[in-house]
């Protein structure tokens, strides 16, 4: 379901539990104006009810026909009062207590007969007409009573129902939102994480099953714009390869023509010359043949290595310790230049899962450089580092050689180029290059003339973390 019919849904269930509160409030405040309309009701009867008992009692005192007069028209009042209200009462009360007041207040109308008719005034008639005021006084004051309870529990179960309906619309609320942004809160940490996977070169795809709405439409899309710039990457590789092809074939050209020159005047040379030549020299002319063979076969070797890297064989490694390892089988280099190597070592650094050998190579190779572009004397600084982030750790590689030109920057990592003329190969960062590309990580060249070098290179951490994962996401 999209996100815009799941918030439309939302919306239309809230407004139908709107309303179902409005009902139900809308009956609970109709049958409490009723209860009022009775309360009125009763309230009148009941002052009607008090001026004719205070009528009675004038009457007693005094013995006036006028207190018996203003009794038969409050009887009429009331009589008429509760007829025209009959309706309202019985629906109220019941038509049991009606008919209870009803016959209550006839009763008194036929005590008050009794002693306007009366030949003689006697006792018993007044403790008589006291008992059926008293009864109906009684009996009003009650249905009064009964109906203000009524009242009161009306308005308690409303405050309660509305309370309850108010706790149920607020943990629905939350219940509802908590699953929905959530879902879409883990949506987004997904698509951040293989965004900044994508910014780092490692062109990954959302794993998992991706659902029919909005963000799975977004998810889909970076999916499909992750495989695009994934081919586009090859593509690029792949062209810059061919922007190199030419310093690649002169590169080649140049290395191997060099000892097939070499063997070509010694193949002439050993022609023409080998009647004068005796045993020991002949030997020489072939050991010097083998020499510019095993050359060509290095150049070869090299390149294959460029071109056909082999799978690394990853192992967590302490990256400290293979450097000091890696320093040891070049220190005899260092001492025959006079050069001085400092190390700049964070503690407690993470493991990092490499292969051992493959950045040794790396390590060596670029400490061989740094030798190669100083004179003799001068210091390699060698440190490494946490990355401010936190998911990879750095390895820098300074001399205080020479420096490299800000043209030739560039290229330093393309195949066959060197800026060591004719002592270099041009392999060396060309195969670096490509085991710390296969590590997943970064390498970097700074420099500046005349005060040298630094190769900065950057290996993620987690590495093996992240491939079970994908592995798992491949295996749902």
């Amino acid at each position: 379901m999209k996100m815009v019919h799941k918030i439309i849904l939302g919306n239309v269930l809230a407004m139908m539990f709107i309303a179902l509160v409005y009902l139900f409030s809308h009956q609970k405040f109709d049958l409490l104006l009723d209860k009022l309309n009775y309360v009125e009701i009763a309230d009148s009867l009941n002052a009607t009810l008090l001026q004719m008992r205070l009528s009675e009692k004038n009457y007693f005192l005094y013995k006036d026909n006028s207190d018996l007069l203003l009794i038969r028209k409050d009887l009429i009042k009331s009589a008429v009062a509760i007829t025209t209200a009959k309706r309202d009462i019985v629906r109220d009360i019941g038509a049991k207590n009606f008919d209870k007041l009803e016959s209550s207040l006839k009763a008194y109308e036929l005590e008050i007969d009794r002693l306007e008719t009366a030949a003689t005034y006697t006792r018993e008639m007044e403790e008589s007409l006291r008992e059926a005021g008293q009864k109906l006084r009684m009996q009003s004051d009650s249905m009064l009573r009964l109906e203000r309870d009524a009242v009161n529990r009306l308005i308690t179960d409303a405050r309660r129902t509305l309370a309850y309906f108010f706790g149920i619309v607020l943990v629905v609320a939350l219940t509802s939102s908590y699953l929905f942004f959530s879902k879409m809160f883990r949506s987004l940490r997904k698509i951040e994480k293989t965004a900044n996977t994508i910014s780092a070169g490692r062109f990954k795809k959302i794993k998992g099953n991706l659902s029919n709405d909005e963000l799975g439409s977004v998810m889909r899309a970076i999916n499909s714009m992750s495989e695009e710039l994934g081919t586009r990457h090859e593509q690029l590789i792949q062209a810059r390869k061919l922007s190199s092809l030419g310093t690649l074939t002169a590169g080649v050209a140049h290395e191997l023509g060099n000892p097939l020159n070499n063997i070509s005047m010694l193949a002439q040379n050993f022609i023409e010359l080998y009647a004068h030549l005796g045993d020991e020299d002949r030997i020489d002319y072939m050991k010097t043949v083998l020499q510019e063979c095993e050359r060509i076969r290095l150049i070869v070797q090299g390149l294959l290595d460029f071109s056909k890297p082999k799978k690394a064989d990853f192992d967590l490694t302490d990256l400290n310790q293979l450097l000091r390892n890696s320093l040891k089988l070049v220190q005899n280099m260092f001492d025959i230049s006079c050069i001085q190597s400092e190390l700049e070592l964070e503690e407690d650094l993470p493991l990092v899962l490499l292969d051992k050998n493959k950045i040794e190579e790396v390590i060596v190779n670029l400490l061989t450089n740094a030798v190669h572009a100083m004179s003799c004397g001068g210091t390699i600084f060698l440190r490494t580092r946490l990355c401010p982030d936190g998911d990879c750790v750095t390895l820098e590689v300074q001399d205080t050689g020479e420096g490299i030109a800000p043209e030739f920057i560039a290229n330093v990592f393309d195949p066959f180029f060197s800026t060591k003329g004719t002592d270099g190969t041009g392999l060396g960062l060309s195969i670096s290059y490509s085991i710390i590309k296969n590590h997943g990580g970064k390498i970097e060249v700074q420099s500046r003339l005349g005060q040298g070098t630094t190769f900065v290179i950057h290996l993620p951490l987690r590495q093996k973390e992240d491939d079970d994962e994908q592995e798992k996401d491949n295996g749902h």
